[in-house]
């Protein structure tokens, strides 16, 4: 039986997700995928599309209490634009397009606190080059239960040589494959 994501509006215009899985449990994504949806978001921050406050409910994990959900509000306004996005393009109605725009999330917030990543990024005057490697870990490696990456976690997993001469895609540069909603 697939997983389905029930989706409410408030009065107040703020979405409502109640997500059947925790957010340990939400699929890896492809690593094209998160650098395209990394371009998108940039996009639509750039255009000040702030989009609408949302709220993921996730179950509460074993052990809580009965009927109790762990609660993650998407309200900053470029983590809006950026949710409002992926939104538009894949849906966050499916845990497709929920893990991308969270393992996007969780990767802009890990770049910001793990100042030892700095070696796997670069900011340039057309965006910011992301290594190849660092890529590859945020779509694969689980998140944990707050939707961010464990910084121990990600650093064990990228303390493994990195291939020489190879350079960081540009964020224009994605290959492959559209983010596209299906019907």
């Amino acid at each position: 039986m697939p997983h389905s994501i029930r989706v409410a509006r408030a009065p107040d215009g703020a979405l409502t997700y109640a997500i059947p899985l925790p957010p340990e449990q939400l699929p890896a994504v492809l690593p094209r995928q998160l650098l395209a949806a990394w371009e998108l978001a940039r996009d639509a921050a750039d255009r000040r599309e702030w989009g609408t406050r949302r709220v993921l409910l996730f179950p509460h994990p074993a052990g809580g209490p009965e009927g109790a959900a762990t609660e993650l509000a998407i309200a900053d306004r470029d983590a809006g634009a950026w949710a409002e996005a992926i939104d538009a393009a894949i849906g966050l109605d499916t845990l497709a397009g929920l893990s991308l725009c969270l393992r996007l999330l969780a990767l802009v917030e890990v770049l910001g606190r793990a100042r030892w990543l700095a070696a796997l990024f670069n900011v340039t005057p057309a965006g910011i080059e992301l290594h190849p490697s660092l890529l590859s870990a945020a779509a694969a490696m689980p998140l944990d239960a707050a939707a961010r990456f464990d910084e121990t976690g990600l650093h064990r997993l990228l303390s493994r040589p990195l291939p020489s001469g190879g350079s960081s895609r540009s964020l224009g540069d994605a290959p492959g494959g559209t983010l596209g909603r299906t019907a």
